[in-house]
């Protein structure tokens, strides 16, 4: 396997080339293990790791090519990249590495960075209670933040009879679609949900999805704090919001929680 840990470990300073292949997640257990080992004394590999954090959809473009295309070029139609010689690199490690791993563990692998480094539809913050106060502090500053500053005919607001759940969304406009920002309340957990955007056409788009912990959000008699703030949760749909008809809360068993009209 060129470029491998086992190819590396009789080849001196070829074990370095292996950094590409570890960030993706495409080396079996026996090599993860053995170059975890060598990155443990390694200083340039652990920077290597640090610049490839950004890397945009690398994934994506190489999935829908047969295996033997992939080149050097393919470096240059990277959106963000380290250096030139690293993302050749890189490439080059994906190309040895797929024909060897299934095409359901890549498609896996590809969805898994999409919702790190995607556009507006994958990247979204929660605020209300949680495990994790720093997190909650810093996004604080976006999903809660924006809901705050938009005004008051850019929200839409209802409460499920049923119920009970209140969900009041905010829409922004933006060149590539529309920022929808809700603020959910009442909402039990532990659940999982989406929240949906209707289009007038009948499509649907999913906006966002998260968790509700055991105790909830935006439950008006709760003991805790973190049960009584709602949830703040924001993300992206393509439509403009003059093609949205409603939006919904849906859990990932498919109960409606509540619909709100645009």
């Amino acid at each position: 396997m060129p470029g491998s840990v086992q190819g590396a470990q009789g080849s001196g300073d070829n074990i370095h080339e292996t950094v590409g292949a570890y960030a993706l997640g495409i080396l079996d257990d026996a090599e993860a293990t053995q170059f975890e080992m060598h990155l443990a004394t390694c200083e340039w590999c652990g920077q290597q790791l640090d610049e490839l954090a950004g890397m945009e959809p690398m994934l994506a473009a190489l999935a829908d090519l047969p295996a033997a295309q992939g080149t050097p070029a393919i470096g240059e139609s990277l959106s963000v990249k380290p250096t030139t010689g690293l993302a050749d690199r890189l490439v080059g490690e994906v190309v040895q590495h797929r024909a060897k791993k299934s095409r359901r563990n890549f498609f896996m692998l590809a969805a898994g960075v999409a919702l790190i480094v995607g556009g507006p539809t994958a990247v979204f913050a929660t605020t209300g209670g949680g495990d994790d106060g720093a997190k909650d502090a810093e996004t604080l500053s976006t999903a809660q933040q924006s809901f705050t500053h938009m005004g008051a005919n850019e929200k839409v607001s209802s409460t499920d009879a049923s119920t009970q759940v209140t969900a009041t969304v905010g829409m922004e406009t933006k060149a590539w679609g529309t920022h929808a920002v809700l603020e959910l309340k009442n909402v039990k957990g532990p659940e999982k949900c989406s929240l949906i955007a209707v289009g007038k056409n009948g499509e649907r788009e999913t906006v966002t999805s998260w968790s509700v912990p055991k105790w909830g959000y935006g439950i008006k008699n709760a003991t805790t704090e973190q049960a009584k703030n709602p949830l703040y949760v924001h993300g992206g749909a393509a439509f403009t919001p003059d093609e949205i008809d409603h939006f919904e809360i849906l859990t990932f068993s498919g109960k409606k929680l509540v619909s709100v009209k645009a």
